[in-house]
């Protein structure tokens, strides 16, 4: 038989035992999948969070608040009525509300508490914003400019449309990265490798295999999440060039599977390739967005997020799934993951070696 035969038997090898090993199935497949689900249920709401503020006695500016101002008010503020000065600071203290408020004389006192930063601003900036129009009304002169604030998406959009990318991004490198290195290492250790080498089959058409088993892997992994994620109940909606996604797809399934290679050429055994895996790829999720926002993160630390792989592959398909980004988007991307890939692959190549 020709060296450079069998890759489709090879290749259907390869994906037979992979989808017999279940625990394997679990952690590439159905893991990330569970994520989407959870996140995507519990943040199916993104409508803005009540601040409670206790009130003690009356306060003018939010007593003489007409009916339609104090509506709006209530959207972002809720008011409740406290007994006295003592219980309401108590209950600002142990985090029952965000803040207490009262008046005396001219001055409108507020107390809050910095445990809690995003709601403290909140009710800075509302009850900020609230004395400055009751001052600009007593004086009758009326503001010179209006600011007039909304968000760029319309009332249709849902955070399932960020969730859904970021997770996406990080099963695809939970995908490539593992499955390489963890098989890389097994190989080495029950020396299938060398069989392999030995056998009447190309290196070529065995990496061949490999790669082609990986891409079908995260092939499969996005039709289940784009799958899932679009059903009405979470509700994505895919922007007109979704389709760009899987070339993405692809090519940061090679930029991970190029980064478990080098794993696996320099670990000795399958626990030492799981734990210098999981200190490489799950700090990584997390600086590059895939469970959170990465706003909230300070300036220095979001720099260093720039230079990761899965920083970019993910705001890609961010921009491509939900913003309606197209090639000018994708392409870039693209070609740096497979630059990378080229890089990390010929350290691979020389770091390898056939026995353990």
């Amino acid at each position: 038989m020709s060296r450079s035969s069998g890759l489709l038997p090879l290749s259907k090898n390869m994906m037979l035992g992979l989808l017999r090993d279940r625990t394997a199935v679990f952690f590439m497949m159905i893991f990330p999948l569970m994520f989407l689900v959870l996140f995507g249920a519990l943040f199916q709401d993104n409508s803005i969070s009540r601040s409670p503020i206790a009130q003690v006695g009356e306060v003018e500016v939010l007593d003489g608040l007409p009916e339609d101002a104090r509506a709006e008010l209530d959207k972002v503020v809720e008011f409740r009525r406290a007994a006295d000065l003592d219980s309401a600071l108590e209950d600002v203290r142990t985090g029952e509300v965000a803040g207490a408020i009262w008046q005396s004389g001219d001055t409108v006192e507020l107390r809050y508490s910095e445990s809690d930063g995003v709601r403290a601003g909140t009710v800075r900036s509302v009850l900020q914003s609230l004395v400055e129009a009751a001052n600009q009304a007593a004086t009758g002169q009326p503001p010179a400019y209006r600011l007039a604030i909304d968000t760029v998406e319309d009332d249709s959009v849902k955070p399932i449309q960020f969730l859904a990318p970021g997770l996406l991004g990080w099963a695809i490198a939970m995908g490539g990265a593992f499955l390489s290195a963890l098989t890389l290492v097994g190989w080495r250790k029950s020396r299938l490798l060398r069989r392999l080498w030995l056998a009447p089959i190309h290196p070529a058409t065995i990496i061949g295999a490999r790669v082609g088993v990986t891409l079908a892997l995260a092939l499969v992994q996005t039709a289940l999440f784009l799958g899932i994620a679009c059903i009405p109940f979470y509700g994505l909606q895919l922007s007109g060039s979704w389709w760009l996604s899987i070339p993405l797809v692809l090519s940061g399934s090679l930029a991970f599977m190029s980064i478990g290679l080098v794993i696996g050429a320099v670990a000795k055994t399958e626990e030492a390739a799981n734990g210098i895996l999981q200190v490489t790829i799950m700090p990584m999720a997390f600086l590059a967005g895939s469970f959170f926002p990465t706003e909230v993160m300070p300036g220095w630390l979001s720099g260093i997020a720039q230079v990761l792989p899965l920083r970019h592959l993910n705001d890609a398909l961010s921009d491509v799934l939900s913003r309606g980004g197209g090639w000018e988007t994708a392409l870039p991307v693209i070609g740096g993951l497979l630059l990378f890939t080229a890089v990390l692959t010929a350290i691979a190549a020389k770091l390898f070696r056939w026995d353990a």
